[in-house]
């Protein structure tokens, strides 16, 4: 924090197309606590930037020449958890990537054609350390996973190390819900509701809630067309 307030939220603007950065990048600028740090064109230009800029957030399109959305949050995400959230840029919200951007660590998507304020709202979310997993995205997932083969093995030692509580809270989590919708179902408070979340993922070594809602998934925890227990 600084004499005037907290510091403003620092975004790195990645996409190959020109005037799409330099529309971003006016939105943001004009945004209340928010900062355009850079810019880039491309994948290896992102990973450059990160290092050079230290942002908080990048906004990274996923299809670009040389080395795509996809590799490049892989990147700028693998290892260390100092790493910036990246949000999703696409054009079409069944893109195909969009799915894997988000096993490769990003912490949301954002359609290009979204009005302003959800762009403002995607950048301080991912920020706060809370992932753009609207329900329509959780539903992609579940389709998803509902055209792979059903999962036979048992559910994996790591469950045991969640409370009853703490595997309420995910199995809520994989079915879309909002923290208010869970804090609701489960009779307590919101507050209650983001320790469990943040127990959770700490437990299981995740970034965010959607790398908690493909493990649930991935595991066989949550099977798709299943009622919400």
């Amino acid at each position: 924090m600084t004499a005037s307030g907290p510091a403003p939220i620092r975004v790195l603007v990645v996409d190959d197309q020109e005037l799409v950065r330099s529309g971003f990048c006016v939105i943001l600028d004009a945004a209340d606590g928010i900062t355009v740090a850079g810019e880039a064109a491309n994948g290896e230009a992102a990973v450059s930037a990160v290092a050079a800029y230290a942002p908080d957030v990048v906004l990274m399109d996923i299809r670009m020449p040389g080395m795509d959305g996809l590799e490049a949050t892989r990147v700028i995400t693998r290892g260390s958890p100092a790493a910036p959230k990246v949000v999703i840029l696409t054009t079409f919200d069944l893109d195909d990537y969009v799915y894997e951007a988000l096993r490769a660590g990003a912490s949301g998507f954002l359609l290009k054609d979204s009005p302003r304020h959800d762009l403002i709202a995607a950048i301080r979310t991912a920020a706060a350390g809370d992932a753009m997993l609207a329900p329509s995205v959780t539903r992609r997932l579940i389709e998803a996973f509902a055209r792979r083969p059903p999962e036979t093995s048992p559910p994996p030692s790591w469950i045991a190390s969640l409370t009853p509580r703490e595997r309420d809270v995910l199995m809520l989590l994989a079915r879309g819900r909002s923290n208010a919708e869970i804090a609701a179902g489960l009779f307590v408070s919101e507050a209650t509701v983001k320790t469990h979340v943040g127990n959770l993922l700490a437990k299981l070594g995740l970034r965010d809630r959607v790398q908690a809602v493909i493990l649930a998934y991935e595991t066989g925890m949550v099977v798709p067309g299943e009622p919400a227990g």
